[in-house]
């Protein structure tokens, strides 16, 4: 019996490492998160969890997963919700940061009244939904660095009933967050080097801000994963490619640093001169990718170059036949799927995003205003599926905004 078990604590030692392997493959924060937190809840078979990211001295609340409440594109705009927990001793997350031990509860609301952290059950009573047993675990990198908190909810047996998280399960969740922490922190290094990026091209062009680029490549994300499940690619394929894409469209304009401030800070709108000058922005954002050393520089590349395209032609910079010559043409304009899908896919989401943003000469447009010229301009500036699909996750659209609001908004 002891050599069976010893197997099975082999087997799954050697499944969790694989398990890191394949996460350390991703390069998006939010990916790493979603797949750390799936594959935690299928260790437990728990029915819901969380995951708590340090920052500024406390817990912000980053990704969540629920089976029983969560589904369809209302589990999408649940993980835009956005709101911080203290590292304290007052809640039980805030508690496992604090003490960086795992917190073991079989039944949240039989908690003992001596204890430093209570439940809160305003969620469970807003809801309709009944926390009973809970895991929480600190996920601590190398040199004991704390990089946030998992919590696991109503690990479930056979029949689907909660019952208590086994010993089994806490030791196995403890070490795969320890080891999948390496990489969130790179994955929080990698957007914040392209915020950086784009911070540079703020100097230049006050429109692209940090906000905006993550609204972009968040509202991008959303509208590819509902297109590839229209298709039915499989969870894996849209994982790995929402990871390059969320993190490429963020770079969508970083080309605007080769443009000159005089067309860039023009508090009006440019004329037909500046206009083709501007439009080279496309061109030197592509350049900027020419050693291709991944998926994430082949995508970049494609979206710098082709978010201006549009479905029935028109858009810019086209068809260029050699864009690293120096005496390099704009070309005939692409239509239809000649245009990249990441391309389309941004051409929506920036344009949303900018008509929804006040600018130095107009004033924000209302959602409904918007969401008219979007279905307007479908089938001529846009692939009308995104745009069909853009309406059918508003809620989820609505929620990346809400998180990622202009500073002073």
């Amino acid at each position: 019996m002891e050599i069976q078990c010893d197997e099975s604590h082999d087997s799954a030692v050697m499944a969790i490492l694989k398990t890191t392997e394949e996460v350390n493959q991703l390069k998006d924060v939010d990916t790493i998160l979603d797949k750390i937190l799936h594959e935690s809840r299928r260790l437990a078979n728990a029915d819901a969890g969380s995951i708590f990211l340090v920052e500024d001295g406390a817990l912000t609340f980053s990704y969540v997963q629920n089976d029983t409440l969560c589904k369809g594109s209302g589990a999408n705009a649940a993980l835009y919700q956005n709101f911080k927990v203290p590292i304290s001793e007052c809640s039980i997350v805030g508690y496992a940061a604090l003490t960086k031990q795992t917190v073991v509860i079989d039944d949240a609301y039989e908690l003992e009244a001596t204890l430093p952290y209570s439940f809160n059950k305003s969620f469970d009573e807003k809801s309709g939904y009944r926390t009973t047993s809970m895991l929480t675990i600190p996920m601590v990198s190398q040199g004991s660095r704390l990089v946030g908190v998992m919590q696991l909810i109503n690990a479930r047996n056979e029949q689907g009933k909660a019952i208590p998280f086994d010993l089994e399960a806490q030791i196995h969740i403890s070490l795969f967050g320890n080891n999948a922490s390496v990489a969130i922190e790179r994955g929080i290094m990698n957007r914040e080097l392209i915020l950086r990026m784009m911070q540079m091209a703020e100097l230049r062009d006050p429109s692209e801000t940090g906000a905006h680029v993550q609204r972009v490549g968040a509202y991008c994300a959303e509208i590819y994963g509902t297109w590839a499940q229209r298709r039915g690619h499989t969870a894996k394929q849209i994982k790995r490619e929402r990871d390059n894409l969320r993190l490429a469209a963020m770079l969508h304009d970083v080309g605007k640093v080769g443009i000159s401030d005089s067309i860039l800070k023009k508090p009006g709108r440019l004329n037909d001169e500046e206009y083709d000058t501007m439009k080279w922005h496309t061109v030197y954002g592509a350049r900027l990718f020419r050693n291709q050393t991944s998926d994430l520089d082949r995508m970049s590349m494609e979206i710098a170059l082709n978010h201006h395209e549009k479905w029935a032609g028109g858009g810019y910079p086209g068809a260029i036949r050699d864009i690293w010559a120096s005496d390099a043409a704009l070309g005939q304009s692409l239509k239809g799927e000649s245009i990249p899908l990441a391309a389309r896919i941004c051409a929506v989401a920036d344009v949303f995003d900018a008509l929804t943003s006040p600018r130095s000469y107009k004033d924000p447009f209302p959602d409904e205003k918007t969401l008219g010229i979007l279905e307007k301009d479908a089938g001529t500036h846009f692939d009308p599926e995104l745009v069909e699909i853009f309406m059918e996750i508003f809620d989820v659209i609505k929620a990346i905004r809400a998180k990622y609001k202009e500073s002073g908004h």
